[in-house]
């Protein structure tokens, strides 16, 4: 029993450090809510939040037990572990994932969550084969949903029983292990922000508070988009690139031209396409005086930007919104679910938005092609203005 207090009395020094991370542990604490969505990328701290707290709830004795469900996948080969395989080995890497977690707590933890497995206070169930089963006076946890289907959600949801609380977290965005299928979390995402007695909170990049994290997105960013297939434009102005500016590091070519016909853009701010480069290198794509990026456009006819790779998406607005102050009255541009949300007051909303929404479904055409994130524009409130 003192272990047990002791325990609890280091989970509880686990604080939120931002406002959405706040909303998420009252969520967690709220015993009217039994079902949870959290969503957001990599070092948003989704998973510590939730561990901690249902390690901490379950010692103050309002669940009997925290089961946990996670996919475990290879990073290199993406292959799966099932329990199916093998019981012991998925157990295995679960339950080292979840003592890597307590030690970042304290170096004490890791020891008393190997105990609680033993004593039956955490259960490591595998989310694939849940069918069957009631979890009551339980708090469930499904994380990395992204990796799996849309089935294993709904059912880990039909498996909630009596005094029980189910929380579904997964990244929307970049850590997607199927490119070309349907993303889970984005789906999870859907289903659960208009469900009745259910929450959703969303976690961006302003969330991102683990060391290392925010480099991490942005390298895995910049490899998604290497590998991007580019269009004959877009390989033209890269291969031009190769010939007037050898040591500039372009990472890949936006072509603008058809999303610029569709929404019928003639705005001088808009280019034809957008360079999108190596941080640091923007200097050595445009030349001393222009001269470079001049020769790019005199061969290939088009009007070129560059941009370096950043998760400060307002520089984008900046390089192709067709209004070119309007990157300056952004209060806020940040993921939500598969949408990048920008928060800007209402007296430049239409400047921001353009006739009919032009502006705005231009914007949205280019975060879909090269990030592949939807667009919702916001109304700043008060508070956040006054940042």
């Amino acid at each position: 029993m003192g272990a047990d207090v002791k325990a609890a009395e280091l989970l509880m020094n686990v604080e939120p450090k931002t406002d959405n991370q706040r909303k998420l542990v009252g969520l967690l604490r709220d015993e009217r809510v039994d079902l949870i969505g959290a969503f957001g990328p990599s070092g948003t701290g989704k998973s510590y939040l939730v561990l901690s707290q249902a390690l901490l709830q379950v010692l103050e004795g309002k669940y009997d037990k925290l089961v946990l469900g996670r996919p475990v996948i290879g990073v290199t080969y993406r292959e799966q572990i099932s329990s199916a395989r093998s019981l012991e080995v998925y157990r295995h890497h679960v339950l080292d994932y979840l003592k890597d977690l307590a030690s970042s707590i304290s170096p004490k933890l890791p020891a008393i969550v190997e105990e609680m497995v033993e004593n039956g206070k955490i259960e490591i169930a595998d989310p694939v084969f849940l069918r069957g089963r009631t979890f009551d006076r339980s708090f469930i946890f499904l994380d990395d949903v992204q990796n799996t289907t849309i089935e294993v959600v709904i059912e880990a949801i039909t498996r909630l029983g009596i005094k029980s609380k189910l929380v579904v977290a997964g990244d929307p965005v970049f850590q997607h292990l199927y490119p070309d299928a349907s993303n889970t979390a984005v789906l999870a995402w859907e289903i659960l922000r208009n469900e009745e007695n259910a929450e959703v909170v969303d976690l961006g990049i302003k969330d991102v508070i683990r060391p290392g994290a925010k480099r991490g997105l942005r390298l895995l960013l910049e490899s998604v988009l290497r590998r991007r297939a580019m269009d004959d434009t877009e390989k033209l102005v890269a291969n031009t690139y190769k010939l007037y500016a050898p040591d500039a590091d372009i990472i890949t070519v936006i072509n603008l031209t058809d999303a610029k016909k569709t929404f019928e853009i003639e705005s001088e701010n808009v280019p034809d396409a957008l360079v999108i480069v190596k941080p640091g290198h923007v200097g050595r794509a445009i030349g001393t005086g222009g001269e470079r990026i001049g020769k790019v456009e005199e061969d290939t006819g088009l009007m070129l930007r560059v941009v370096e790779l950043t998760l400060n998406f307002k520089e984008y607005f900046r390089a192709i919104h067709p209004v070119s102050w309007i990157h300056a009255r952004i209060i806020d541009a940040d993921l939500a679910g598969p949408y990048l949300v920008v928060k800007i007051p209402r007296k430049h909303l239409g400047p921001m938005l353009g006739q009919k929404g032009a502006y705005a479904k231009f914007m949205e055409a280019f975060l879909r092609k090269t990030f592949g994130v939807g667009l919702r524009v916001e109304e700043a409130e008060r508070a956040e203005r006054k940042r």
